[in-house]
């Protein structure tokens, strides 16, 4: 049997992750159904869950069986903490559920705002709802009651209240998505939530744990700095939003959910639809805009059959404005003569919708085919076949109308019982070759768009958009555009490796499993490299190297050469960062070879960088100087000035280690000139590193601290690890150039650490030397003898690879 349990992303189908749960319970000793159900229910009622909502043995059965439709993320997981307890692992087994059910993209996008939604000009009712709100002494409060009841909008007028009395300094806003109208869409993953509210608290994204319990821990850290309001909209349960409240003095939970709640400790406050003074107050507030006449029943008929519901209410209101010369009698009787709808909600929307023009109707139907939680006018023009002006106004009405919300800036959103109609409304008014034409024409407005932002590195629009192109790749995938979604992961492929590792994973798998339905093995092979080069950011070499390498079997099979050469560059530079220098010296030999044949100049160069830094790692500099030498000279004649700037920053470090000290102070600052001309703060961060090594082999160890300071900031932000645990390497070496021998040791610890999580042998041998030269400093012998024998242990293994 196999030392390490079995590994569920390999799964491509429900059938093959059951099989790996039963490799799993094989593994973790064959424990009886009986037994892991125990467990399970164990673990769920230690964190609240009620006696009814515990499983049952068969339950737990039925998922290691074959030929399921589909699996229960909830319990799943639970059978895999059962017999594996390790948070990573069964982190690991999530993500592999949610891809192969379709649901990763869904749950994983999420769209968290730093401020709230816009307060209402005139707020009606609610004072004793509101005053429960506010005098709460619970840090954290649960508001509960139907759909349309109200329920966000008064948590977004206690928000506002809260900021304009000083209470709360910033605020944290989003959509849990618990009751969906679509059933594909399962509510928002708290492992995502909290990804996007560490993003929004300055966390970089490389400094975001993978495990659920470790980002809460890490989130609360960060909301004790300052009064902070958190608003956790439409949660489906307890468990979705216990890991996300704020405990931390002086912060602010506010939970709406259609549920009461009661296990999570807080103060409760039930919404219920407005009473009859309430609803009269709410309607008289537009009945200025109706003619005159003299009924005083027309706002209580009008508030009766909308059943006293605040969002029916809206409606209608929305209804009396757009209509001149109706008296309010008008508007009773017409609700009158439609009441046998089932609910007031239908009947508002129903009525509101027959008043629209032809062009409002279709936008509100065709924008509800959208997959993602919100969408801007350009979307809407492509849904629509028009432009973005027009679709700006007609979005505008809608939400005069109160059939849409704004979502931000040029955003709009649909309440889930909005969107529920209108989806309804376009299967029967928009033909089956209709509805696949509007998505046709989004789907190929976001790849364009992509492509032209990625071409001219506007993230701003990458990142405004990426939870609606991560929504938009997952049902592509899913629902019949399977090119889109391959094409959507190519050209995202350099943008998600910013530092957006975890859509970068969920589009890469789409991708990959899109890929797989057309048989496509370059696109299955692309989407496997994209994959691969994602884990070796993460620090996950040996994941990495197992995907490249399954990449490169696709490609030889499909042969195609520029894709292999490619591979084997990714490939190549997983197995240095390894430190199994002897592999990566073939793979990058291997694709210089096929660069040549093929004739692609600015890929040869490329390989031949590659070359220079492994020979550089195994202490052959004069190799290296001769391997980035040819390098730039192919650099220069492809015109390609970021190989330039790389092939000079490898070449100037190269120098400075074999003692040629002038003649790299002039290819380092040659190189710094065109990152900085070309933007790449990548390689600016790696370039300033070498300045670094340059300046304390030239005497000035305060220059190179500061070097190193910078270039560790840089590499910080760009979510570079090995660069980061190259800089702290050192800092520890120019501190200890300067007497400062406790300040050496802890950058070299720091750099132990960070190395040891990803796998970088090379900067873990580097700071063993660095501890013992700094435990000797310190007169600690014994110490200093131990991390020297272990660094001289860690790179007698690198010449060995």
């Amino acid at each position: 049997m196999s030392l390490d349990p079995p590994d569920p992303t390999r799964a491509g189908t429900l059938d093959e992750l059951a099989a790996a749960l039963r490799q799993l319970k094989a593994w973790a000793g064959n424990p009886s159904f009986e037994q892991i159900k125990d467990r399970v229910n164990a673990a769920w009622a230690a964190r609240g869950r009620p006696p009814g909502e515990l499983a049952g043995k068969s339950t737990v059965a039925d998922c290691f069986r074959a030929g399921r439709r589909r699996l229960n993320l909830d319990l799943v997981t639970a059978v895999v903490a059962a017999l594996h307890p390790d948070s990573g692992y069964v982190d690991r087994w999530r993500g592999a559920v949610q891809v192969v059910s379709g649901e990763l993209a869904a749950a994983a996008l999420v769209r968290v705002q730093t401020a709230l939604p816009p307060d209402l000009d005139v707020f009606t009712g609610r004072a004793a709802e509101l005053d429960g709100v506010l005098r709460s002494g619970s840090g954290v409060v649960v508001v509960s009651g139907m759909a349309g009841v109200g329920k966000t909008r008064l948590a977004v007028r206690v928000g506002h209240l809260l900021a304009r009395r000083g209470a709360v300094t910033r605020s944290l806003f989003v959509d849990l998505r618990g009751y969906h109208s679509d059933p594909a869409t399962p509510p928002a993953d708290p492992a995502a939530v909290l990804d996007g509210f560490l993003r929004a608290l300055g966390v970089p994204g490389h400094r975001i744990p993978p495990a659920l319990a470790d980002r809460t821990a890490l989130y609360r850290r960060r909301l004790a700095e300052a009064p902070t309001l958190v608003v956790l909209d439409n949660a489906a349960g307890a468990g979705q939003a216990r890991p996300l409240l704020a405990a931390a003095p002086g912060c602010r939970t506010l939970v709406t959910s259609r549920r009461a709640l009661p296990e999570l400790a807080a103060d409760h406050v039930s919404v219920d639809v407005f009473d009859p003074a309430e609803a009269r107050e709410f309607l008289t507030g537009v009945a200025r805009h109706a003619a005159i006449d003299d009924d005083p029943d027309a706002l209580a008929r009008i508030a009766d059959r909308c059943g006293h519901l605040p969002l029916a209410l809206g409606v209608v209101a929305g209804h009396i404005r757009a209509t001149t010369g109706w008296t309010l009698a008008d508007h009773a009787d017409r609700l009158d003569e439609h009441r046998r709808l089932d609910t007031g909600v239908e009947l508002a929307l129903a009525l509101s919708y027959r008043h629209l023009p032809p062009d409002r109707r279709r936008v509100l139907r065709l924008a509800a085919l959208h997959p993602g939680r919100d969408l801007d006018a350009h979307a809407v023009a492509a849904l629509t076949a028009t432009d973005p002006p027009t679709s700006r106004a007609v979005l505008a009405d809608l939400c005069d109308h109160h059939l849409l919300q704004p979502a931000g800036p040029d955003r709009y959103a649909f309440h889930d019982l909005v969107r529920v109609f209108a989806a309804g409304r376009t299967v029967d008014e928009d033909s089956p070759t209709e509805r696949r034409a509007a998505l046709s024409r989004l789907f190929d407005h976001y790849l364009e768009t992509a492509t032209a932002a990625v071409a001219s590195t506007d993230t701003g629009w990458l990142d405004g958009e990426r939870p609606a192109l991560a929504a938009v790749t997952a049902y592509a995938a899913e629902h019949g555009w399977p090119g889109h979604a391959v094409r959507l992961s190519a050209v995202l492929f350099r943008y998600l490796l910013g530092g957006h590792h975890g859509d970068a994973m969920d589009i890469h798998r789409h991708a990959l499993h899109a890929a797989r339905r057309m048989d496509d093995l370059t696109g299955q092979a692309q989407a496997l490299t994209q994959l691969g080069a994602t884990h070796l950011r993460l620090g996950q070499g040996a994941r990495a190297v197992d995907l490249l390498r399954r990449a490169l079997d696709l490609l030889s099979a499909a042969g195609d050469d520029p894709g292999t050469a490619r591979a084997l560059a990714n490939l190549g530079d997983a197995e240095q960062r390894l430190g199994r220098y002897r592999s990566a010296r073939e793979h990058h030999s291997r694709a210089l070879a096929l660069y040549q044949r093929d004739g692609d100049v600015s890929g040869a160069a490329h390989a031949l960088t590659k070359l220079g830094i492994v020979d550089e790692r195994s202490g052959r500099y004069a190799a290296a100087c001769a391997h980035h030498s040819r390098a730039l000279a192919l650099f220069r004649r492809a015109g390609d000035a970021a190989g330039q700037a790389a092939a000079l920053s490898n070449l100037g470090d190269a120098e400075t280690r074999l003692g040629h000290l002038s003649a790299a102070v002039v290819h380092l600052r040659q190189a710094l000139v065109l990152y900085r001309r070309t933007g790449n703060r990548d390689g600016e961060a790696w370039a300033l590193g070498n300045v670094g090594t340059l300046a304390a082999a030239l005497g000035r160890a305060e220059e190179a601290l500061d070097h190193h300071r910078r270039a560790l900031d840089m590499h910080s932000e760009t979510g570079e690890r090995h660069g980061e645990a190259c800089a702290l390497n050192g800092l520890g070496e120019a501190a200890l150039a300067l007497g400062r021998a406790g300040e050496a040791l802890a950058h070299h610890t720091a750099a132990l650490a960070v190395s040891t999580a990803i796998g970088d042998v090379h900067q873990r041998a580097r700071a063993a030397g660095g501890l013992g030269d700094a435990h000797h400093a310190l007169g600690a012998r014994e110490q200093a003898s131990h991390h020297h024998e272990r660094a001289r242990s860690l790179y007698a293994a690198l010449e060995a690879e």
